[in-house]
Order: structure tokens, then sequence, then C-alpha cells
């Protein structure tokens, strides 16, 4: 506008003001440090906007880039959005969809996040109101896993708030040192525990009972056996192919006679229909209590507080581990068996194999014994 320095106005086609297009005001300065043209729309004539409020906004714009202060528009809107408009708006639909855990998302949202921080920009967030938040969940008595998933889920939704360009600030969570967690599971099932677990559970419920023993011996995950296809067994070759696991990798499972047992007690489907499914043929999401009944029947938990020390449905994977280590498999053999993308989990049962420690020492005394004898050997041999 020619009256106006730096101010232009479109007229809409569409819309209507006063029985006349409505007209949008924009303005237009150069950044004073990058020399950049920098572009902003004000609004509307319907909206109030006339020529000279557009040109005031500039001056205001320019005073800002002077002393440094100045924000393009979409920065100040990065800075206006909070914490609790972006989780309900933008990560936790996005976290249905991506994310394997997501209704344990949103009550971790729901019970903690959301009164902590729903009102607070994203910018807003700083370590001490997460160190808070700590503190307020350990008062309340709830675990330090518990703890770590709540503040595991805040910086996975910080970071995606960085990565969708919504938020260009610094992940305040990695100020905070998270508690150290030690959830390893240390109880394994005896043999005879096994074989009565399993009785149990084939007189209340059949599926959970073949479940269990697919788990006890093969090493499946709870999650696996629910998400488990025909199309992932292959009876003929005697191998089911675990895929999406949850280190995202395949791993082969060898149908032993025990494995092949509960096999042989169902009736094969389509390649795209589960193994287990729930009366009404649908996919499983929840163990069911029946599993913990059986548990609190035969007295396995009976006088224990330690979680570690607690039989639960992960305990037959684990004495699954736990009897291959006692009968002599490797610990890198059994890494790749369990799916376990290093050993570093996997060493957790090295202790069941003392001998192979034991043996260690003795190879190396025998072979310096050796070594010793053949360098003699060799010596008399020059002479």
């Amino acid at each position: 506008m020619k009256k106006f320095a730096g101010v232009y106005v479109t007229e809409s086609a569409m819309r209507q003001w006063r029985e006349r297009p409505d007209r949008c005001y924009s303005v237009m300065f150069r950044d004073l440090e990058t020399g950049k043209l920098r572009f902003e729309r004000c609004g509307w004539a319907s909206e109030g906007w006339t020529p000279e409020a557009a040109q005031r906004r500039r001056t205001e714009l320019l005073e800002q880039d002077r002393v440094g202060e100045y924000k393009s528009k979409a920065q100040r809107k990065q800075d206006e959005l909070t914490f609790g408009r972006f989780m309900e708006d933008r990560f936790l639909p996005w976290s249905d969809d991506n994310t394997r855990h997501p209704r344990d998302y949103r009550g971790l949202y729901k019970n903690w996040l959301k009164p902590e921080f729903e009102t607070k920009t994203l910018g807003g967030i700083d370590p001490l109101s997460i160190e808070r938040l700590r503190k307020k969940m350990r008062d309340a008595g709830r675990s330090d896993a518990r703890i770590i998933h709540a503040l595991g889920l805040l910086r996975n939704a910080l970071n995606k708030a960085i990565q969708w360009r919504l938020w260009s600030g610094e992940n305040p969570i990695k100020a905070v040192r998270l508690p150290k967690l030690n959830n390893a599971r240390q109880r394994f099932l005896s043999t005879d525990e096994a074989e009565r677990l399993l009785t149990a559970l084939r007189k209340k419920s059949k599926q959970i009972e073949r479940m269990a023993r697919m788990s006890l011996y093969g090493g499946f995950r709870l999650g696996e056996l629910f998400k488990l296809t025909w199309g992932n067994v292959d009876l003929k070759n005697g191998i089911i192919m675990i895929q999406d696991t949850k280190n995202s990798e395949s791993r082969p499972i060898f149908t032993t006679s025990k494995i092949r047992a509960v096999l042989d007690e169902l009736t094969p489907g389509e390649p795209d229909e589960l193994v287990f499914t729930t009366k009404q043929g649908r996919s499983i999401q929840w163990l069911s209590k029946t599993f913990g009944v059986v548990l609190q029947e035969l007295g396995l938990n009976r006088n224990v507080t330690d979680r570690r020390e607690k039989v639960c449905f992960h305990t037959l994977r684990h004495t699954f581990a736990s009897w291959a280590v006692m009968a002599g498999i490797p610990i890198y053999t059994l890494a790749k068996t369990l799916g376990h993308r290093t050993t570093t989990m996997t060493v957790r049962y090295s202790h069941l194999s003392p001998d192979s420690q034991k043996t260690a020492f003795e190879a190396v005394s025998r072979f310096a014994e050796e070594s010793k004898g053949t360098e003699a050997e060799a010596a008399n041999n020059d002479g």
C-alpha cells in the first residue's frame, strides 16, 4: 500500500465484508541480523484489522528485531503450545497406532503427567518440575519401574515434538537422573513346580495351560503368543518363526515333542488366523485372571514381597532360559535362542552354570602345563 510502507493487502475471492471483498493485511520488513525479508500476516478487515493497525504492528516487529527479541509467527505459536494440547491432539493419537502399549501411555498421562504439566507450555517444562513429579510418584508409593515409565513417556513425547518441528527447545529430561532399576527376575521353577503349575492350569483352562507350556518349553514371550498366527507355524519342518518381536528381530523356535504336543491339540487355520484367540475368535489383549488364581491356590508366591522373586507368566520364559544354562547351553547360543540382541541380558543366567567358570581356570592351567612340556621338549631336540 503506497501510503503505508511495508504493508500489503490481498482481497479475498470468497469472503465478504460490508458488501465488498474482505481484505487481508500483511507486513514485510528486512531482518537486521540475517538480511532476510520477513513476511507476516496480520489478519482480516472483518477481524478488525486496518492499514493503520498493520503499520503499527510492523513498527512493533521492527523494534523487536532491533533489540534481538523478534520471533516468527511459527516460533510464537510453538511457544504457546501447551503440553496438554500437544499430548491430546498429537502424541496420544499417534501412539495409538505406533506403540506397543498405548493404553499404558494414556494411563500414565492421565494419572501423572497431565496433573503436573497440562497447562505448561513445552518450553515451560524444566528439570525442577520433572524432579517434583518424580518425588510425587515416589511419595505415593510408586515403584522405580513406574517412575521410569512415566519419565520415559515424557522424554519420548518431547522428542517427538522436536522431531515434528512443533518445538525447538532442548529436552529437559536430559538433566534429570533416572532411578537405577534392578528388575532382573531371579525366580525360576523347579521341574516339580512347573509340572504342578501346568497340571493345575489344565484343570482350569486348557488354553492358558497350552500357552504356559509353549513359553516353558519354547521361551515364548506372552505377547508373542498373543500374535502367533498359523502362517508362522511350519509343522512340516518343525519350525515356528517369531516375527515383530520386542527387539524387532525375527527368530526361529524349533518344535520339540513338548511343543508339538500342544500344536497337535489344535486345529490349524488359515495363515493369517491366530493360534490362540478369545472364545469369540478375537485376538487376546491380556492374560486371564485364571493364571493368578492358580498361582494363589498353589501358594507359589506365599510370603514373597520382592517382585523379582514372584512367579508370573514371564517366569516360564525365565525358567526355559535357566534350565537351558543348567543343561550346559552356552550363553551366546541362549542369547540367540531368546532373541536378545546382545548377551548383556543373558549374562544374568551365568551363575547357574558355575562349572563352566571352573572349567575355564582348569583349561588355562592345563594349557600352561602342556605348553611348558612342549617348550622343554623343543629345547632338548635343539640341543
